[in-house]
């Protein structure tokens, strides 16, 4: 697999906001969605290559255990983890070591039983569509699969969270929900988009407004709020 990072943080998004967890960053991803905050994982080489093994040494600090991360939630992210054929074997391997894992997606590829505590989805919606013609064709073929959902919601425990640039946002995200069907609104989350600390204070509010208005839970983004997305954090 090729890894672009590991590193020990803050869960940033999500119902696990807050929760210490080591970050595994695979390399690679279809979509390019315009706002993305982690551009520098787009490309399948960008990274180094690991072993299965070495992966699993890496995150339980088999080597320096006097300096173990004292977590046991990993998240699996991107990239587009689902789309490597390798992931399960990776889940299954950190789940042997008593590890809770988060998977995070787009909700663009499936993949059976693998022993995930929780699938984290974040479907794409239109706003998130590139600028570049080219990148923007691709991106819509394949950025919504609502099949793809449909499976996910139905096999894992899940968390729906959807990027919202602006009110009009709102109408889509319906409508997605609804075409997938059978969503606990519980589990829904709306997530300010932003790639700055400035950005994420100026929408946060319209953003919390919108959960007000829906019921749907607010997502903050530390990683944005507390390190500005330094990378690595």
């Amino acid at each position: 697999m090729v890894i672009n990072e590991i590193f020990y943080s803050l869960q940033g998004e999500g119902f696990l906001t807050g929760v210490p967890s080591v970050f595994v960053r695979l390399a690679g991803c279809p979509l390019q969605c315009r706002w993305c905050d982690t551009k520098y994982a787009w490309d399948q080489r960008a990274g180094e290559d690991y072993n299965i093994s070495d992966i699993v040494k890496t995150v339980l600090c088999k080597e320096s255990p006097e300096q173990q991360w004292p977590c046991k939630f990993i998240v699996i992210t991107g990239g587009e983890p689902m789309i490597n054929p390798d992931l399960p074997q990776l889940v299954r391997q950190l789940k042997t070591a008593g590890k809770h894992i988060t998977i995070e997606t787009a909700g663009i590829a499936y993949i059976p039983d693998m022993p995930c505590d929780l699938m984290s989805i974040s479907p794409k919606l239109s706003n998130s569509v590139p600028d570049d013609a080219q990148a923007s064709a691709g991106h819509k073929d394949s950025r919504l699969d609502i099949a793809v959902l449909q499976e996910l919601i139905d096999n894992y425990e899940y968390q729906l969270k959807f990027v919202v640039d602006s009110q009009d946002d709102l109408p889509e995200i319906r409508q997605t929900i609804e075409k997938i069907g059978d969503v606990n609104p519980e589990k829904v989350m709306l997530m300010p988009q932003a790639a700055t600390r400035d950005e994420l204070l100026a929408k946060s509010l319209m953003a919390a407004e919108m959960c007000k208005q829906t019921g749907y839970a607010f997502s903050q983004r530390l990683q944005i709020l507390l390190w500005n997305n330094q990378k690595g954090k």
